[in-house]
């Protein structure tokens, strides 16, 4: 009662107040309006009082109006905003001056609602009021800002029916709004068309190729500026420069960068930006880094630059070095960061990383959970996936389709496929990524009749499939060996739906036939493809002829490898392998002393679990762990167990000149098994199931190793490897030994 009594009794003082003003100063009185209540109780002051209500003092009103917020109004009775009660307000004044609309044109496309400017042209047409040649550039202006393309093409039909084709103010305006809604030819029709071209235009014309993605155009037409004497601007060097950078075009980035150190250019925080940026595109760290360090003080936007640069070509030691360098970081330098480590191979650091940008209270966007859910997804964590799940749920991504599309890859590769469809099921909204992000997900657990079934239920929905669906689809019957359905599929890709099968679709053809042990095939179908086959093709025939015994086309297809990447340490390794097999030993010397000499190691295996909200990771034989000694004295009480039930370590993978029971050591402290055990006398649910992530292909004893444990211990085992799932349960596996 009392507060309501403070309120009514503010609002009759200021009443009062504004009725002495109103006699003194109108103008003032505006002036001292904060929200849209005063402006509200002006307006009424003037409706009662007889003060001159001209169409100056309602203008003034309105533009009052107009610099407000539109949630400045407190009166929750009102449901106007700001703008919209200008708008109430300009439809009570009768015959508008030209110059009074064209005022609030510029007002209105300044702000955050340019739709009210296309509300204000509606009125304005239905009134038959006149507009000039200032009254376009405001409204072209919210047309660009809402890509409205259509709504833009009748102001240009009006301003040439009007006699105004030719303003350079307006034709600047049509160049800005046909770009904007990614008309690009007709805005250089009309830039064409221009009699006379300031700097203006041109860095319009040349931004709009720019954003585009035309680089080249952007280069030419920069060209074309100098040839027709036009200095260019700051601006335009920063926009050629970013060009040079997304074309990799560094010859041309560094005839910029002399140009600009030959004329005098004020090297400002935004060329040293773009200088940074497209040295760092182009790959060239080197001479990003000599700007870099020429510069007196490292502003926070050229540092970001810096480590993103280092970031995108693997060295996050020198990306971290400059981040910790920053004093005040901003959420673009965290997500930069962050991103950097998800995308070289280091999810792990990702993720740390995430959890002290919470602990700083830097409130993450879009981009950062992408990121987030990324690494999450590469380390296969399931517990700390449903936790970023829950993240972005409550800190409103949930409904964002790039992050649900993400989620249904993260879960996926976490091995919980139930919870990947369960997204897809509830998403509000699908597009083609959504679809081909499920398909993919079906066919790296195995689900081959999941994936296809999915496939024909997106035809039926009309969702036009694209490359990336088909690589799923093949993906799919590559795992599961269904040749006939995979070509059938390949032939469709092409007839039905008119996609051109690039690299990617041939690969997986020649997958299919690979594991399906129709090399011959597989071969014939590389020697016709319309390209060069590349480093996986060759690695698939390469590695499918070790696995079938065929010892001369393996060694083929790696030689062939070693043409296209001499330092490629699985061609070698696999090449050491087939000797090793035909028990070559004098050429497994050459091919492992070659190796030395060029410093190229095997990939070690490794492989994780998570425990209580941790992450192990275990190599081969290590004794690293806090709980090895347990962990080993596990592993060989289960061996014990499993050869109660028959089993018996398979050497065939071991392909050293070991004696035979040193290979049987060997093969029995293989990570994953380090990672089983672990996990086994870790505390669990009894009915939980045991998730392991290896970055190599499991082989044939820890496949059959796992499928004992799963029915002598009685429980599930899921396992990532390089290319698929393997769910162990009940002593079978989902692959159908077929992998």
């Amino acid at each position: 009662m009392a507060m309501s009594m403070s309120v009514s009794m503010s609002v009759s003082m200021s009443t009062c107040i504004c009725s002495r003003k109103m006699v003194g100063s109108e103008k003032g009185l505006l002036e001292s309006c904060k929200t849209l209540r005063h402006v509200k109780q002006v307006h009424a002051q003037i409706l009662r009082s007889k003060v001159d209500q001209s169409n100056s003092l309602l203008l003034k009103l309105l533009l009052c109006c107009c610099t407000l917020p539109s949630s400045s109004s407190s009166s929750s009775s009102s449901s106007y905003s700001a703008l919209h009660y200008a708008l109430s307000l300009f439809t009570h004044i009768p015959n508008p001056d030209t110059r009074f609309s064209n005022q609030l044109f510029r007002q209105f496309s300044r702000g955050p609602s340019p739709e009210s400017t296309l509300r204000l042209y509606r009125l304005l047409r239905r009134n038959g009021t006149l507009l000039d040649r200032f009254s376009f550039p405001p409204l072209l202006k919210a047309v660009s800002k809402l890509s409205a393309l259509n709504m833009g093409l009748e102001v240009h039909g009006l301003a040439s029916k009007l006699g105004f084709h030719d303003d350079p103010f307006i034709e600047t305006a049509l160049i800005a709004m046909y770009a904007a809604c990614g008309r690009i030819m007709d805005a250089r029709l009309v830039f064409d068309k221009m009699s006379q071209r300031d700097v203006v235009a041109w860095n319009i014309m040349i931004d709009g190729y720019s954003q585009g993605g035309h680089y080249d155009h952007v280069l030419r037409l920069y060209e074309e500026m100098k040839d027709s004497g036009m200095e260019p601007d700051s601006i335009i060097l920063c926009t050629v420069l970013s060009a040079c950078g997304h074309a990799g075009n560094l010859s041309y980035g560094k005839a910029i960068h002399e140009f600009i150190k030959d004329n005098g250019f004020r090297v400002d925080s935004h060329l040293q930006t773009a200088l940074v940026n497209m040295y760092a595109n182009c790959g060239a760290m080197y001479l990003a880094r000599e700007v870099y360090d020429k510069l007196p003080s490292k502003h926070l936007v050229v540092s970001t630059a810096m480590l993103s640069g280092y970031a995108k070509i693997g060295l996050v030691e020198d990306a971290r070095f400059i981040f910790d360098q920053i004093v005040d970081k901003d959420l673009v330098c965290w997500s930069a960061m962050i991103s950097g480590y998800a995308e070289s191979d280091q999810p792990q650091e990702a993720l740390q990383l995430f959890n002290e940008m919470q602990r700083q209270r830097i409130v993450p966007d879009q981009i950062t959970m992408l990121s987030v859910i990324s690494a999450c997804a590469h380390v296969g964590a399931l517990v700390k996936a449903r936790w970023i799940h829950s993240y972005a749920d409550k800190n409103g991504f949930g409904r964002a389709l790039p992050i649900n599309n993400a989620l249904i890859d993260m879960y996926a590769k976490c091995g919980n496929l139930a919870r990947a469809r369960e997204v897809f099921e509830n998403m509000p909204r699908k597009n083609v990524i959504s679809w081909s992000s499920m398909i993919n997900a079906f066919a790296i657990h195995g689900d081959a009749d999941s994936a296809i079934a999915l496939f024909h239920r997106m035809k039926v929905q009309n969702i036009e499939p694209n490359g990336v669906t088909f690589i799923g689809v093949l993906y799919a019957c590559s795992h599961a060996g269904l040749v006939d359905e995979g070509q059938k599929f390949f032939s469709s890709m092409i007839n039905e739906h008119d996609i051109s099968p690039q690299r990617e679709h041939y690969g997986c053809m020649v997958d299919l036939y690979c594991r399906a042990k129709l090399l011959r095939k597989a071969l014939e179908l590389i020697e016709t493809m319309p390209f060069p086959p590349n480093v996986i093709i060759w690695g698939s025939l390469m590695s499918a002829c070790q696995n079938h015994g065929e010892v001369e086309l393996g060694e083929f297809a790696a030689k062939r490898l070693l043409e296209l990447e001499p330092d490629h340490d699985g061609a070698l390794v696999v090449l050491s392998n087939i000797y090793a097999k035909e028990k070559r030993w004098d050429d497994v010397g050459l091919v492992r002393k070659l190796m030395r000499q060029k410093g190229i190691s095997k990939e070690k295996a490794c492989s994780r679990i998570e425990v209580n909200k941790e992450v192990h990771v275990f190599m081969m034989a290590d004794r690293y762990h806090e709980q090895s000694d347990e962990i080993y004295k596990k592993l060989d009480a289960v061996v014990s167990q499993l050869k109660l039930v028959g089993y018996t370590p398979s050497t065939s993978g071991i392909l050293v000149d070991l004696e035979e029971e040193e290979k049987k050591e060997v093969v029995l402290w293989h990570s994953e098994k380090l990672a089983l055990c672990y996990g086994l006398i870790s505390e669990r649910k009894e009915s939980s199931c045991i998730r392991i992530v290896k970055n190599l292909r499991i082989c044939e004893d820890c496949h059959s190793f796992m499928k004992l444990v799963s029915t002598v211990y009685r429980i599930e085992i899921v396992m990532r490897d390089r290319t698929r799932f393997h769910h162990f349960k009940d002593g079978v596996c989902s692959c159908r030994d077929y992998w």
